[in-house]
């Protein structure tokens, strides 16, 4: 994971003021068996986890898919805080 661009300390409350995710990886994330491409935006206390064992999943809509039972989070993907995956 990385980003192409830096988020301003100002940038950032401003985001959080507004219900927005900042980039990177929030506090409290439990990540398994899984890919984060770049510029990818996870709240707080999410699980991404693959909870129920799915091997193939179409998610775009969402900002990701499962292959062979892998979750791939997609580039500039906003993962919303509490989300289990």
């Amino acid at each position: 994971m990385g980003c192409d661009f830096y988020e301003a300390d100002a940038e950032r409350h401003s985001g959080l003021e507004n219900s927005g995710v900042p980039l990177g990886i929030g506090a409290d994330t439990t990540i398994r068996r899984a890919i984060v491409d770049k510029n990818a935006r996870i709240g707080r206390n999410v699980q991404i986890i693959n909870k129920d064992r799915v091997e193939e999943a179409n998610r775009e809509s969402q900002g990701f898919y499962i292959r062979s039972g892998i979750v791939v989070v997609l580039k500039n993907a906003t993962i919303p805080d509490g989300t289990i995956i």
